[in-house]
């Protein structure tokens, strides 16, 4: 019965997946879009973007975005440690 009822509660929230929150432990990163490098996955619905983090100019990494996004974007990263493979 802890088993079920375990389960319902997995079910309760929306979509059944679990509400991701923002902790002290992962703030938000702003970076700004600096170039659009192309488009990905399997019909095209991804873009690879290089960004610029504003809390640190030097640092530039590859994340993909899914959505609209042009040169100028301003996106809000709930993780920044983790980079995007290039395109092939």
């Amino acid at each position: 019965w802890a088993g079920a009822k375990r389960k319902q509660a997995v079910h309760s929230t929306k979509a059944g997946r679990a509400n991701p929150t923002v902790t002290m432990e992962s703030p938000l990163k702003l970076a700004i879009v600096v170039k659009v490098m192309g488009r990905t996955g399997s019909r095209g619905q991804v873009t690879q973007v290089r960004v610029k983090f504003l809390d640190d100019q030097n640092r530039l990494i590859m994340r993909n975005v899914k959505g609209p996004v042009r040169e100028g974007d301003i996106l809000t990263l709930l993780e920044s440690e983790r980079e995007a493979r290039r395109l092939r």
